[in-house]
This record gives C-alpha cells, structure tokens and sequence, in this order.
C-alpha cells in the first residue's frame, strides 16, 4: 500500500484527532465553571470584547448562525449573558455579560494553566504549537478565500 494514503499520514486526520482530544481534555476542566468547550470559546470572547454583536461573535469562532444560537442561548438561561436588540437598528444582536459571566471569568483564569499542566509542554513548546497551528490555519483559510 502506498503510504501517501495511510490513515495516520493525513494531516487531515491528525489535525481532525488532535482537535477531539483537545475537546476531551477540557471537559473536566470546565465542568467546575458549568461550561462546555464551545461555551467556553463564546465566553473567551465575550471577556475580550463585551457587547459584541452576535454576526461578529459568530465570525469570530467560525460559527454559523445555526450552531451559535443554541450555545448563546443556554449561556442566557444559565445567567453568563444577556442579549439586546440595539434600538437603531433591529436586525443587529449585541451580547453582553451578566455580573455572573464577568465573575466567571476570574474562576476561568486557571483553565488555560491546568490545560497546559496535562499536556506538560513548557512555553517554549506551546508557543511553537501556537504559531505551527496558526500557520495552518492561515494557509488554509488563504485556499477558501477567508481572512484569518
């Protein structure tokens, strides 16, 4: 068999792999904070830049509407976010934090640590795995046509 098609030779399946496991490791990390990991990304956002509109959220995690509702609406009933219409335009959502998801966000400073702490990688290392992934992810959003 060629080895251009094995399995483990795919850099499509390695990065598709690693992405799981990366999922999987947080699991534990963030049930303390009552957060799934895509929760947790709409929150990194959102303690970067509250009152975001909801199109720039979406934009900004490469998340379409469909999949974006249900993760902004479970973080409302949990009273981490509320959302508004802006009165000058209807169309537009912004979102905001609530004093519970601002709060949160002292709780959640320990979660890139702890993440880093299980993979046992030292800065030098992460800081490789940051640019290496970034990379790829620029080339492959210059092949689409996208910005990074």
């Amino acid at each position: 068999m060629k080895r251009s098609l094995l399995l483990e030779n795919q850099i499509c399946f390695q990065l598709y792999t690693a992405s799981k496991e990366m999922t999987r490791l947080y699991r534990p990390i963030l049930e303390p904070l009552n957060l799934t990991y895509s929760q947790y990304l709409v929150m990194l956002v959102l303690w970067e830049e509250d009152g975001i509109d909801l199109r720039q959220l979406g934009s900004r995690l490469s998340l379409d509407s469909g999949t974006l509702s249900p993760l902004v609406k479970r973080l409302i009933q949990i009273g981490y976010i509320k959302k508004e219409r802006v009165k000058e335009d209807e169309r537009r959502v912004v979102l905001t934090l609530t004093d519970d998801g601002c709060a949160l966000r002292e709780q959640a400073e320990e979660v890139p640590r702890k993440v880093s702490g299980m993979l046992n990688v030292d800065e030098a290392t992460y800081t490789a795995y940051m640019e290496m992934l970034t990379d790829i992810k620029s080339r492959l959003y210059a092949f689409g046509g996208r910005e990074s």
